[in-house]
């Protein structure tokens, strides 16, 4: 068995497609279904059903898959590891972060922590917290920022630490009626025309839960993932939205109204449970717990 064998199974599994798989690896799509086979035959198993263009996991393939992923994830741990002992890398930070909070929190983190550590390289990838959660286990980001709240849940296999808890508010117009108030109740947003996020974004099934218990639902006139388009989509009177605290706060022409009970989103830095955290990305987590505003971060473990 080879690693390169693994790579392209786990590339097919991912894609449900040889030839996409190919094209993502950069290899020729024979050379990949060749490999695959090889490997099955090694096995003595069939990993993969093939029915005309559509390709899905057997059963078989399915037990394999986990198995496959963390022989990756030690071989890349341990490829890390003795990289650093002896002095061969510079390191690198791979971080997926909500576009949400990506253009207000971190600019700042990012410009401090690269004066603080200059050898060290930061790629950053902007997907809602769902993605990055899949992303993170499936080995394709080293870490995230990832949303909670209340009871919120996180899988197992993810090691996860607050850094901070923004409060949600009403994002209006300044002509709406809500601009003068000094908070709004569930109640009264949601009998709004509301310009709201698709799901995948945290905020959204956040609200969705919020309001459960109260058997309304809510007048969603627009949905996107674009937090830009929906300050646009408020401004010009579309609809009403919410935001966290942060994105709206330096906006003249939008008010930012709190609810009444306040909401707020805990936002938190993942890693994937039990695997090799590189120097790089460790200094990375102790940095933005240690820069992180005051009273509102804090480093205890959760999920």
């Amino acid at each position: 068995m080879e690693v390169r064998q693994l790579k392209y199974f786990l590339e097919v599994a991912r894609l449900k497609n040889f030839t996409k798989a190919a094209e993502s690896l950069r290899i020729a799509q024979p050379a990949i279904s060749m490999a695959v086979k090889k490997l099955e035959e090694e096995l003595d198993l069939v990993l993969f059903n093939r029915q005309d263009k559509r390709v899905s996991l057997t059963a078989e393939g399915e037990i394999f898959l986990p198995h496959a992923r963390r022989i990756l994830d030690d071989l890349h741990g341990a490829e890390l590891e003795m990289a650093e002992l002896k002095g061969l890398s510079r390191g690198e930070v791979r971080i997926g972060i909500t576009p949400m909070i990506s253009a207000y929190f971190f600019p700042d983190i990012i410009r401090d922590f690269k004066r603080a550590y200059p050898q060290l390289s930061i790629s950053v990838l902007g997907e809602g917290s769902g993605r990055i959660q899949k992303m993170i286990g499936q080995g394709e980001l080293d870490m995230g920022v990832v949303a909670g709240g209340g009871s919120a849940a996180f899988p197992d296999a993810l090691e996860v630490r607050r850094f901070l808890r923004e409060e949600i508010v009403v994002c209006v117009p300044l002509g709406h009626p809500f601009a003068g108030r000094a908070s709004v109740t569930l109640a009264e947003f949601i009998r709004e025309p509301l310009v709201f996020y698709k799901e995948g974004y945290y905020i959204r099934e956040f609200f969705l839960e919020a309001i459960k218990e109260s058997g309304s639902t809510p007048d969603i006139v627009f949905e996107t993932n674009l937090f830009s388009l929906v300050k646009s989509l408020v401004r010009n009177g579309t609809g009403i939205s919410i935001f966290l605290k942060m994105v709206v706060a330096g906006d003249e022409d939008l008010a930012a109204v709190p609810f009444d009970p306040p909401l707020s989103l805990d936002l938190l830095i993942a890693w994937k449970k039990d695997t090799y955290l590189s120097l790089a990305n460790r200094a990375f987590v102790d940095f933005l717990l240690k820069h992180a505003p005051g009273e509102r971060a804090a480093g205890e473990p959760r999920g």
